[in-house]
């Protein structure tokens, strides 16, 4: 089932939510909403379902090329999974899994028998097929998160939508649970889209991502494409840690700080005043000079914990910042705060004004 959203605009009071949004879905894909708070992702995916009517006369949303957006809720054929899981308290994880089906109308509502097939089918395949009889209080957060996605699922719905779904979750939980969403996803090919504050798990369980800013969209591409090739600093900044230096672009090179470097081939004929962002994992750090052009630093601080050592530098200039290396190359290197240091990027991307 795919998803067409057509110049959706959505204004609350003076606060423009969403201004002239268009995206398109394919079936079976998985697409993350990412952005800022207040940027319009949970907006959009709120229009999306019908719990949310798009400003009068704005736009249109599409499933497989038929128009929904004056279609209630209840039958547009959506699944939707909160963050806070929603389950009924009062309701074993059976009961919670077989609501949706219970509910329909009575022509459609299956009979009891295919319920209980269907709700153990999903128990099963969420890995929770032991506790049927539980109630949510029994849960840990990431079981409940589970069991209010069988809720979701247990309709059959056409769209799958996931409001911040591990948000309310610690870190390791979250984790395990995004690997095992992507895993879900892979085996079912429910077309789903889910809205995220992270954004390694945007990048991590995405087959494609949709950066918003200020109701806007920034970007659309798969999680190499917006984070190796942001379209601007936008998606730059916000996707990962990053540096950045005021710098200016002058006949095919760009200068910033004390060093001069190449400016990228496919824009050589732009002159001006420029941003220059790098990468902690693309700044190299040496302890002597080298015919290379480097920036004079010094150490600040060095945080040994991770699979990274990440090292806190000041340049002469006393611009701020980070390096990230190998623990081995640490190990190698002799490096404590206040020493000085020569750092030189990798790679660079340069936008200009």
């Amino acid at each position: 089932m795919s998803i067409e959203i057509r110049n959706i605009s959505k204004t609350f009071g003076t606060f423009k939510a969403l201004d002239n949004v268009s995206l398109t879905v394919a079936s079976g894909e998985l697409v993350a909403l990412v952005g800022p708070s207040g940027s319009g992702k949970t907006t959009l995916l709120r229009i999306i379902a019908g719990l949310e009517q798009a400003d009068p006369g704005e736009g249109s949303i599409l499933f497989h090329d038929e128009d929904v957006a004056r279609r209630h809720v209840s039958t547009r054929g959506v699944g939707f999974v909160f963050q806070h899981y929603a389950l009924f308290r009062h309701m074993n994880v059976f009961e919670n899994v077989a609501f949706g089906l219970r509910v329909k109308r009575r022509k459609e509502r299956p009979d009891k028998e295919h319920i209980r097939g269907r709700v153990y089918e999903l128990l099963k395949l969420i890995q929770l097929d032991g506790m049927a009889n539980r109630y949510p209080h029994q849960l840990s957060g990431g079981q409940r998160q589970r069991v209010a996605l069988a809720r979701a699922l247990a309709v059959e719905p056409k769209v799958l939508l996931l409001d911040e779904p591990f948000g309310a979750l610690d870190a390791k939980v979250r984790k395990e649970l995004r690997s095992w969403l992507r895993r879900l996803h892979n085996e079912l090919q429910v077309t789903s889209v889910f809205v995220t504050h992270d954004q390694e798990e945007a990048l991590e369980v995405a087959d494609r991502v949709v950066v918003t800013n200020g109701g806007r969209i920034e970007q659309v591409g798969s999680p190499d494409e917006v984070f190796h090739r942001p379209a601007n600093e936008f998606v730059m900044n916000f996707l990962g840690d990053v540096n950045t230096f005021h710098g200016r672009v002058n006949k095919g090179t760009v200068r910033f700080s004390s060093i001069e470097l190449p400016f990228p081939e496919d824009r050589r004929q732009i002159d001006g005043e420029a941003r220059v962002f790098i990468r902690p994992y693309d700044v190299t750090i040496d302890t002597g000079t080298s015919d290379l052009p480097a920036l004079e630093a010094k150490v600040v601080h060095i945080n040994t914990a991770g699979p990274l050592v990440r090292v806190e530098l000041v340049t002469k200039a006393g611009q701020t910042l980070i390096s990230e290396i190998s623990q081995g190359r640490f190990a190698t290197m002799k490096l404590e705060p206040g020493g000085t240091v020569y750092v030189r990027p990798r790679h660079i991307k340069v936008f200009t004004e």
